[in-house]
């Protein structure tokens, strides 16, 4: 891993330690998470997002979770913050990211 909020991607990838094959490259001035070749989540600024799709948005939404902005100017809506409680519950946040990449 390289630069900028090390910490924090330190900490999610922690958290994801019972997936198998995580790993993250440098994007979008933060990082992608993979899971083996599937792209499923991005970590920037502090915060992380995961992939949504119809069925699984309004779980987001609900809970008044926004989608990844990498600029001003650019919006991502199949990417939404993942809400801090679930990021703190490592078997929680394990189960939303297995979701977000389908794995």
């Amino acid at each position: 891993m390289a630069k900028q909020n090390d910490d924090f991607t330190d900490f999610v990838l922690d958290q994801l330690s019972n997936l198998r094959n995580v790993t993250c490259r440098a994007m979008f001035g933060g990082y992608g998470l993979y899971c083996g070749r599937v792209f499923f989540g991005i970590v920037h600024k502090g915060r992380l997002y995961f992939k949504t799709n119809a069925a699984r948005a309004p779980r987001y939404r609900e809970r008044e979770m926004t989608p990844f902005r990498p600029s001003a100017t650019q919006r991502l809506n199949s990417y939404y913050e993942v809400p801090v409680d679930i990021l703190e519950d490592a078997e929680e946040l394990t189960i939303w990211a297995q979701q977000a990449g389908n794995l």
